[in-house]
């Protein structure tokens, strides 16, 4: 049950998220447009949660996925979305501004 919820919160090893921008990794904020409006990773796409499957076309298909939102929640349930959608390599950032710290130091 631990291990369960410490994937389902991208707790489990640590992930390289420089690395994967390297790699071409695309980040999906999945905030709701006014909170992405507030702020944002530069170079982020915003598709709101509950909008995911009516936006596949902006998601590559061949390239890891980063999700992140406001604290990690509707993010960890977007990668589970993405996942049951197809989508193979595809990781919890959590919250939006914990992401770009990691991403930025």
């Amino acid at each position: 049950m631990i291990n369960t919820l410490k994937k389902l919160f991208g707790l489990g090893p640590k992930v390289d998220y420089q690395e994967l921008i390297k790699n071409g990794a695309q980040i999906i904020d999945v905030r709701s447009s006014g909170e992405y409006a507030e702020g944002h990773i530069k170079g982020s796409v915003n598709i709101p949660l509950n909008n995911i499957s009516a936006n596949v076309k902006k998601i590559k298909k061949d390239s890891p996925l980063i999700t992140c939102c406001a604290s990690g929640i509707r993010s960890a349930s977007a990668k589970s979305t993405l996942r049951a959608m197809g989508y193979k390599e595809v990781y919890n950032g959590g919250g939006w501004m914990s992401l770009n710290l990691k991403l930025h130091k």
